[in-house]
């Protein structure tokens, strides 16, 4: 956690400078493009530039590992559970059916391999853009951008406060699991069967949601007694100007969003398989 209280890490690169409502507004873009295709060449491109632009912002990747391990374990476990449920899925995409793995009441084809290696590209296509804007971007200047753009300032300000109790929940989340495992309540395998490795998951889970609603209920009780809401308008500490960079962003956000959806609207196959 950084030492503004939140997952925002301290920089003076491009992507710092930006204006949170620009960040916003090509996260949302970012999004759209990736889930209009299911084309594997346009994810390698996505994520490539989006690697590009996380490095370039000097954010440390000790910084990002925990979130970059949630998201890649999604993928893997998803994919595993396609490959195990649907075997086949791939077939009804591209007409065709090459058997490749045998897993006894069923055989994984090569298409739906490939379907779920492109799936798995999408999800993590997603992640270059999504650490960029929750490590470079301070919560309260995001929360005025929001409210500059015609966000209600009571959405703007929750969004606020979600972004600075991140840190806080994934800190007590490992301080929980370290205690657990003092106590032989591990979640490796060292630690017994899958359903008991879950039960000493919940047991950690538990805890932390209560606190986490704990948390909520103090801060709720707070700014109520600081007559938070009474007034139509607030002001902001935090925030500025949209410059010149930030439009012209924006500018090069929206053509690529025209670009990808004269290519949708053109003929352009939403599954890409290069074997068919």
């Amino acid at each position: 956690m950084s030492r503004t209280g939140s997952l925002y890490v301290p920089g003076q690169s491009f992507f710092h400078r930006m204006d949170g409502a620009v960040k916003l507004v090509l996260f949302l873009i970012w999004t759209v493009v990736a889930f209009m295709f299911m084309d594997l060449r346009i994810f390698t491109v996505m994520l490539a530039g989006g690697a590009a632009m996380l490095v370039y912002s000097g954010v440390p990747f000790r910084k990002m590992a925990f979130l970059f391990g949630l998201i890649v374990m999604f993928s893997i476990i998803n994919g595993l559970f396609i490959l195990l449920i649907t075997p086949t899925f791939g077939t009804r995409l591209t007409g065709t059916d090459t058997p490749v793995i045998p897993i006894g009441y069923a055989v994984i084809n090569q298409e739906t391999l490939f379907y779920v290696l492109t799936l798995s590209a999408k999800y993590l296509t997603m992640l270059p853009m999504t650490l960029l804007c929750l490590f470079t971007t301070m919560p309260s200047a995001f929360a005025a951008s929001l409210n500059r753009v015609g966000v209600p300032y009571k959405i703007a300000y929750a969004v606020s406060i979600a972004l600075r109790y991140i840190p806080d929940l994934i800190a007590e989340f490992k301080s929980t699991l370290h205690s657990m495992e003092a106590r032989g309540m591990g979640i490796s395998k060292e630690d017994g069967s899958l359903g008991k490795r879950l039960s000493n998951l919940s047991a950690v889970v538990v805890p932390v949601l209560q606190s986490a609603l704990h948390r909520i209920d103090s801060v709720t009780s707070a700014m109520e007694l600081r007559g938070f809401g009474a007034g139509k308008k607030r002001t902001w500490y935090s925030g500025g100007d949209m410059t010149a960079a930030d439009w012209v962003v924006i500018g090069l956000a929206l053509v690529i969003l025209g670009l990808a959806i004269w290519l949708r609207s053109s003929g352009w196959d939403a599954f890409w398989y290069p074997f068919s």
